[in-house]
């Protein structure tokens, strides 16, 4: 597993917020801008892109406004992780939907889900949201009472909704791929925890990682 290393670089983490701030805003700008501009717009997906704007614009003020972590770790792979664990799976939808896609209800449905739960959680951790692991607080309220990484179950949710609708041998492998990458983010987060929040250890030996009773 990577070091921990002290947040100690002010300059270095407003430029890291600041950049990811404008991403998410500027994600959020690109779909709000589609809303409303097909004629044959269905009201779920309207809404479905409606929640991923307001997720977006939610993630951009608690990416901008979050406080210094108390540790972060150090090592390039687990930001790369990260990064692409974060913005990967979103290039999806510049592939083109394919003919063999399964009908929109079932994808819109599941990105609704993944969607409301993201909000949902994200309303729990609030300044404690990062991209790249760091170590804010040991938050146990809202569905973190159950399970350890309900964001990342969240996302995945939703982004199973995205690949139904660009069902393609490329989109599948995209997915395990990315489930991969979460996997290993989800060692190098709590690692990082571990050594550096005492209080982890006991929230952690009474709570699944993703799935109650599967892991």
């Amino acid at each position: 597993m990577s070091a921990v290393t002290l947040s100690t670089n002010l300059a270095y983490d407003r430029t890291l917020r600041f950049l990811g701030s404008a991403w998410f805003m500027l994600l959020a700008l690109c779909v709000a801008l589609k809303l409303g501009t097909s004629s044959v717009e269905s009201l779920a997906s309207f809404l479905s892109s409606l929640c991923l704007a307001t997720f977006y614009v939610l993630l951009s003020v608690l990416v901008f406004t979050r406080p210094a972590a108390k540790a972060s770790v150090d090592g390039l792979m687990p930001r790369i992780a990260a990064f692409v664990g974060t913005y990967m799976p979103w290039t999806i939808t510049f592939l083109g939907k394919t003919e063999g896609a399964l009908p929109n209800v079932a994808s819109t449905v599941c990105v609704l889900v993944g969607m409301i739960m993201m909000l949902v959680t994200i309303r729990h951790l609030g300044r404690s949201f990062s991209i790249v692991p760091q170590a804010h607080a040991v938050v146990q309220t809202g569905p973190y009472r159950w399970i350890k990484h309900p964001l990342y179950l969240a996302e995945e949710i939703a982004i199973l909704g995205v690949v139904l609708q660009y069902l393609s041998p490329l989109t599948v492998a995209l997915l395990i791929l990315h489930i991969g990458i979460q996997v290993s983010r989800i060692l190098y987060e709590e690692d990082l925890l571990r050594r550096t929040l005492p209080e982890y250890a006991s929230y952690e030996a009474t709570r699944w990682r993703l799935v109650p009773f599967v892991w």
